[in-house]
């Protein structure tokens, strides 16, 4: 349904309270007591057939009988009757409407749902406790408290931890521009909200409280817009197994992998705070912080204690501690007793007076040594905390360089501290009540700045890698036709080698005797393994046996095998065994690289340790696919960080780009081929930059339709490409635009007069690294560049659209190279987005253009776009209705 109907929900003319009531303990009596507490001017209409007026106001005895129509209902009834009531507001002309009840079965949902998408009506819950707008004096909840005005969206699928929130913030003087509960969302869900409040010039950052995700695809798509523009913090629930399943029951969504939501999450460049008690320092930080200068902290403190606390949760959670320089160091001696501490944390000792703090401060404004500060106070006799702190937020307005440092204040203690804390809020400086949560929210900043520029890192562009996608599809058909859909190192050692992996070769005996003479014909040591669609080695009965130095060994192992693995899998089929010269060698690391099937996200890749069994995700580093190679590098790094790969230091240490290539492959292998369900690359030998897979195996299942469909993130469309000529004779290629493109983009801008690049972006601008990692990685589900590239990897000409929410209109531009007008190459790569949009099921491609660029305006003419002049505005329209016609 249409993004445009959240105006109705978020900015109604009218609004209906259906189930208004006087019960004390109803949802109806609350809802209308909040809403006439606000500055809501529009008309209120309660709707209950028991009384003649709520609250004061005259009430209806049916939805039939309201004398307009209105633009938002409250649904404050049973379950059992919002079926019918959904259908009566819907007939009524109704665009919104909030469901507070509980308990909806499934029948229940389908039918309200139906009905909504029939009368074009969007819905909010059910379960949802409602919606607070502070700038609008909307409160249409039946929450406890009010929220005040502020900048801070939030949106939750708990009513319970909303209240929570709500009361916290009452008591921190914290406020919002959304207060959303977004309740069981059978209609509207966090990816909507998303674009809706990314484009909200009342909110500077979103803060999301989730227990599941119902549509990966669109939940990916919209984060990833929405936190290219503000920030988005993500309160997780159900880290454990159990509480996943109890999120399940909760909310219906589906259990998915925590860690497949840490991916996501990271991925999308938003930031994942740890609990509700994170949650809350995340509102501070929000509420108060502006962009991060760097990562580098230097903490000022009247107690060491307290300190080494906050530098624990510091570097636990990978952060910096800032390094003072001698002539800091020197300053800091002008103005310090002997005692202090000379190094940081800068401990100016218990006993320290007012004076001493604020010239310690004034000394750190003054220097370039790091990048934020955080300053601590323990309560202390000799001195009281409030007028320390009066006199460092002083100091903090006054100081000219104050600005150029994030500051963090963490005064400690409760009846002491309180009023200190409160006059550092209404300064707009964060301030904290524990050391550990200070420095978490300093990390909160931290991770969120590491996410947004992996956002923006240019990929390594890797031209050689092998990508033969008819070989596989060849074998995968053979598998189905022989009736196999679990393959082991045998059958998958070709299809492996079509995207560049090696696999170690291996050789099939059927009993002890031929194995034991494979041994001898390719030497010793050799390890055997069973050769079975039904049984793989993670099964209890070992299918693996390793380090045989001698036929007997051998014969006696195979046999031995054989024969266990018949005693316990009588009906199993068993098609011998494998024999492999074994290829370790001294100081090779061994990895082990795994595909699972997650049910929220699809296809994730994991990487973990060889030797450890990746079934439990605890065990493994996790990313969603696809994966270039700057993405492949941020999994193997976090599996470093988190100690899912231990680092090996011996004589030959791990390639990190030969493991980044390899997973790259691993991606790019089950994108393009949608029948593998899981894949075990274990181990994965690791020996320096030389790679060898010693054990392979893949699941297979027959899959119809669009593989993409299956990805929470859309992978490069290679549908699209296409070999033409210009006018002049020059072959180029038309396609999608890539990451890897941005170096030949600048390239391509720089030939580009600075009169043709006002007319595309109607300023002076300068492009630099944001501004081509924003049009080189684009999200293909809203958004499209095509590039027309020469032989020599030059690109001559741009054409991108970039789509509304709703996929109903994009917005086009073109570019093309300022010495190669003339050649047909615009009006190529227009008509080949105007292609591209009618397959897409776009209504209309929208553009706007100077006057004077009178070729535009013709071209535009041609294709069959209206033109309208703005003479007011300087500008030319360009619109064009896009029907069946193809190009």
């Amino acid at each position: 349904m249409p993004q445009q109907g959240l105006d109705a929900l978020f900015r109604p003319a009218s609004i209906a309270v259906i189930g208004a009531s006087h019960r004390d303990d109803g949802a109806g009596k609350l809802v209308m007591k909040n809403l006439l507490a606000g500055n809501f001017s529009g008309p209120v209409m309660p709707v209950n057939p028991k009384y003649e007026a709520v609250a004061g106001v005259m009430a209806y005895p049916n939805i039939a009988s309201l004398p307009r129509v209105p633009d938002l209902a409250i649904i404050c009834t049973p379950a059992e009757k919002n079926t019918e009531i959904i259908e009566q507001l819907g007939q009524k002309g109704c665009k919104a409407a909030i469901i507070l009840a509980a308990g909806t079965t499934n029948e229940q949902l389908e039918q309200m749902k139906a009905s909504a998408r029939q009368h074009r009506m969007r819905l909010l819950g059910p379960n949802s406790m409602g919606v607070i707008l502070p700038h609008l004096g909307l409160n249409v909840s039946f929450a406890p408290f009010p929220a005040k005005k502020g900048r801070i969206a939030f949106v939750s699928q708990s009513s319970a931890v909303c209240a929570t929130i709500l009361d916290w913030a009452r008591h921190n003087d914290i406020g919002f521009s959304h207060f959303i509960s977004l309740g069981d969302a059978c209609d509207i869900d966090f990816a909507q909200l998303l674009d809706y409040l990314s484009r909200d010039r009342h909110t500077n950052s979103i803060l999301l409280y989730m227990d599941a995700v119902q549509d990966a695809r669109a939940f990916m798509s919209a984060a990833r817009a929405a936190s290219r523009n503000k920030a988005v913090l993500v309160v997780k629930s159900g880290k454990t197994r159990i509480g996943a399943q109890l999120g399940h029951i909760h909310t219906g969504g589906h259990v998915g992998m925590d860690s497949a939501y840490d991916a996501a999450i990271r991925r999308a460049g938003m930031l994942r705070v740890r609990d509700t008690h994170d949650l809350f320092a995340a509102v501070e930080t929000l509420n108060h912080s502006h962009s991060l200068r760097g990562e580098r902290l230097v903490i000022l403190t009247n107690g060491g204690g307290p300190a080494i606390n906050a530098i624990d949760t510091l570097l636990a959670r990978g952060g910096k501690l800032a390094s003072l320089t001698d002539t800091t160091r020197a300053a800091l001696d002008n103005v310090l007793p002997p005692s202090w501490s000379r190094t940081n944390p800068i401990d100016i000792v218990g006993d320290a007076p007012v004076e001493r703090y604020v010239a310690s401060l004034r000394v750190l404004l003054d220097s370039d040594d790091f990048d934020a500060i955080l300053i601590m106070h323990a309560p202390s006799a000799a001195v009281n905390s409030t007028k320390v702190a009066k006199e460092l937020i002083e100091v903090l307005r006054s100081h000219p360089r104050a600005k150029r440092f994030n500051i963090l204040t963490n005064w400690s203690g409760e009846t002491s501290a309180f009023e200190a804390r409160r006059c550092f809020t209404e300064a707009g400086i964060p301030t904290y009540r524990t050391p550990e949560s200070a420095a978490g929210a300093f990390m909160h900043m931290v991770e969120y700045r590491r996410n947004q520029k992996q956002l923006m890192e240019t990929p390594e562009s890797i031209s050689d890698m092998p990508s033969d996608g008819d070989t596989v599809r060849k074998l995968i058909g053979q598998a189905f036709e022989e009736g196999l859909n679990q393959l082991d190192t045998h059958e998958v050692s070709r299809l492996m080698a079509a995207y560049g992996i090696d696999v170690l070769p291996t050789w099939i005996a059927t009993d002890g005797t031929e194995a034991a003479h494979i041994a001898e014909q390719i030497g010793y040591p050799v390890a055997i393994k069973l050769r079975s669609p039904d049984i793989v080695h993670k099964s209890e009965v070992s299918g693996v046996v390793l380090n045989l130095r001698s036929a007997a060994e051998v014969a006696q192992a195979a046999d031995a095998l054989l024969d266990r693995v018949r005693q316990a899998y009588p009906s199993a089929r068993i098609h011998g065994l494998m024999v492999q010269r074994m290829a370790r060698r001294a100081g090779s690391q061994e990895l082990h690289i795994a595909v699972r099937s997650d049910p929220v996200f699809g296809p994730v890749i994991l990487l973990g340790d060889g030797g450890v069994d990746l079934e439990g995700e605890e065990q493994a580093a996790v990313a969603l696919p696809p994966l270039n190679m700057t993405l492949a590098r941020y999994l193997v790094i976090n599996a470093l960080k988190s100690g899912k790969v231990r680092a090996n230091r011996s004589q030959h240490p791990m390639d990190m780009m030969a493991v980044c290539r390899v997973l790259t492959q691993v991606s790019h292998l089950i994108i393009n081929h949608p029948e593998i369900v899981s894949l075990d690359i274990h181990p994965l030998l690791a020996t320096g930059s030389e790679l060898i897979a010693l054990d392979v195996s893949m699941k297979l299942t027959p899959f119809e339709g669009d593989g993409q469909t299956r990805l929470a993130i859309r992978p490069y469309p290679r549908e699209w490409e296409e070999r033409t000529v210009l006018k002049d004779g020059t072959p180029v290629t038309l396609r999608p635009i890539l990451p890897e493109d941005e170096p030949a983009h600048q390239d391509f801008v720089s030939h580009v007069t600075d009169e043709d690049r006002y007319k595309r972006f109607f300023a002076d601008v300068v492009i630099g690294h944001e501004e081509l990692a924003h049009m080189t990685q684009i999200d293909y589900d809203r958004e499209m560049a095509f590039v027309a590239v020469a032989n020599d990897g030059n690109i001559l000409g741009v054409v991108r659209a970039v789509s509304d929410p709703d996929n109903d209109d994009a917005e086009f531009a073109v570019l093309v190279r300022s010495d190669l007008k003339g050649v047909g190459l615009g009006r190529m790569l227009m008509e080949k987005i105007i292609r591209y949009a009618r397959q897409r099921g776009l209504n209309s491609l929208s553009g706007i253009t100077m006057p004077s660029n009178r070729g535009m305006v013709m071209l535009a003419r041609k294709l069959g776009f209206n033109t309208r002049m703005q003479l007011e505005d300087g500008i030319v329209e360009l619109k064009l209705l896009l029907n069946n016609e193809v190009l």
